[in-house]
C-alpha cells in the first residue's frame, strides 16, 4: 500500500522503521523465548502451575521492558534516523511512522509473547487464527487511513503505522478474552492474577536465559542497520530496491522460524519429560522440513521475482531491476539459514544460550559486515 499510493520516497521511509523496530522487538524478544523454554519444560512435567507461573512473569516482564523501550524510541527517533544516515525525502515520512510505530511496540510485543506461551504447551492453531485477525485489520485499514477513504482521515505513512497499532491492539483484546472463554491451560484469573508480578527467581531465569538469546536478536538487527547505513550512502532507489527485498526475505525466513519455533518447544516439552531420544528425532526431522519447505519458498521467490516486485512497486520503476538483483544474489542463502534455526532451537530448548549467540555475533560482523565493506570498493552496491 504505502509502495503504491506513496512511492519511492516512503517506501524507504518504512524500511528503515521497520530495521529499527526489529531493534527494539529483539530487546524483549528473548525474555519470551526464554519464558517459552521454561513453559514447554514445565507442560512437559505436567506441571501446569509452573507452566503459568512462567507465563505470568514473562507477561509482567515483557510490559514493562516495551513501555520503557517505546518511550525511549519515540524520544530518540530522530536521532536514530540520522544515525543511520536516512536519505532527506526519507526522514520526515519515516520519523511519522517511525512514531506511531513505537506507541504499537506494548500491544504488539504482548501479542508475540501470548503466542510463543501457546506454543510452548503444544498449541500452535489459536495463533495463528488471531494473527490472522491482526493482518486482516491491518492489511484492511491500511488504505482507509493513507488515502482518507470515506469516514476516515488522510495521515499518509502515519496511516499505514496507525493501522498496525490499531491491529495489534485488536487481536490482543480479542486473544485475552478467547484465551478466558477457552479456560487454556495459560489462562490467569483469580488469585492467579498476581502472577503476572514477575517473581524473583523465574525473573533471574527469564533474565539470564533471555538476556543471550535478546542478544541475538540484537546481533541481527545491528547488523542489519549497519547494512541499512551502508545502503542509504547509495541512493533512493537502492534504499527502496533493498526495503522491498528485505520485504521477500520476511517472507522467505517465515517457514524456517516458524519450524526453528517448532522444534524448540516440542524438544523443551520432551527435555521436560526426560525423553531424550525425541529429541534427535525432532531435530532430523526440523532439519528436512525446513530444506524442503525453505527451498520450495526460495524457488517460487526466484522464479516469480519480476511479479512479486511489481506487487510494491510499479513496473516501470527504476528500483525493480536493483531489487530482482539483490534478490537473485542472496536469497538462496536462507536455507542454510534454516538448518541454523532449527540446531539453535534445539540447543536453546537445553538452556545452552551462549554458543548460538557466539556464532550469530561471529557471522553477522566480521563475515557479513567484513565482506560488504571489502567489496562495495570493488563492484559497488
Amino acid at each position: 500500500w504505502v509502495g503504491r499510493f506513496l512511492g519511492e520516497g516512503a517506501l524507504a521511509a518504512t524500511s528503515n522503521a521497520n530495521i529499527i523496530m526489529f531493534l527494539m522487538f529483539g530487546a524483549v524478544f528473548g525474555f519470551g523465548m526464554a519464558a517459552t523454554i521454561i513453559v514447554g519444560q514445565s507442560w512437559g512435567r505436567r506441571d501446569v502451575d509452573a507452566a503459568r507461573r512462567a507465563f505470568g512473569s514473562a507477561i509482567g516482564l515483557v510490559l514493562m521492558g516495551s513501555i520503557i523501550v517505546g518511550a525511549l524510541g519515540w524520544i530518540f527517533a530522530p536521532q536514530i534516523l540520522r544515525l543511520l544516515a536516512t536519505p532527506p525525502d526519507a526522514f520526515e515520512p519515516a520519523l511519522d511512522y517511525l512514531r506511531v510505530i513505537f506507541l504499537a511496540l506494548p500491544p504488539s510485543m504482548l501479542l508475540v509473547l501470548m503466542f510463543m506461551g501457546l506454543r510452548g504447551t503444544g498449541d500452535s492453531v489459536t495463533p495463528v487464527w488471531f494473527m490472522g485477525l491482526a493482518v486482516l485489520v491491518d492489511a484492511g485499514m491500511n488504505p482507509l487511513l493513507i488515502a482518507g477513504m470515506g469516514p476516515f482521515p488522510r495521515m499518509g505513512i502515519a496511516g499505514s503505522a496507525t493501522a498496525t497499532l490499531l491491529a495489534n491492539i485488536v487481536a490482543l483484546g480479542a486473544l485475552v478474552a478467547w484465551i478466558r472463554w477457552r479456560d487454556l491451560p495459560l489462562r490467569l484469573k483469580g488469585a492467579e492474577i498476581r502472577y503476572i508480578l514477575p517473581e524473583r527467581e523465574l525473573v533471574r531465569t527469564i533474565v539470564s536465559k533471555g538476556v543471550p538469546i535478546g542478544a541475538q536478536m540484537l546481533v541481527l538487527s545491528v547488523s542489519a542497520l549497519a547494512m541499512v547505513g551502508l545502503v542509504n550512502r547509495n541512493g533512493i532507489d537502492t534504499v527502496a530496491a533493498y526495503g522491498i527485498v528485505q520485504q521477500l526475505w520476511g517472507y522467505v525466513q517465515m517457514p524456517a522460524m516458524a519450524i526453528g519455533a517448532a522444534v524448540s518447544a516440542m524438544a523443551a516439552q520432551n527435555i521436560g519429560a526426560g525423553r531424550w531420544d525425541r529429541v534427535a528425532r525432532i531435530t532430523r526431522a526440523g532439519i528436512t522440513y525446513n530444506i524442503l519447505i525453505t527451498g520450495a519458498t526460495v524457488a517460487l521467490v526466484l522464479l516469480f521475482d519480476g511479479s512479486i516486485i511489481g506487487l510494491f512497486i510499479p513496473g516501470g520503476s527504476p528500483v525493480v531491476p536493483i531489487a530482482s538483483h539483490i534478490n537473485l544474489l542472496a536469497t538462496w542463502g536462507f536455507i542454510m539459514f534454516g538448518a541454523t534455526m532449527v540446531l539453535f532451537g534445539v540447543i536453546r530448548a537445553n538452556g545452552a544460550v551462549w554458543g548460538p549467540l557466539l556464532i550469530m555475533t561471529i557471522s553477522m560482523f566480521p563475515v557479513r559486515l567484513g565482506v560488504a565493506y571489502a567489496l562495495l570498493p570493488i563492484i559497488g552496491s
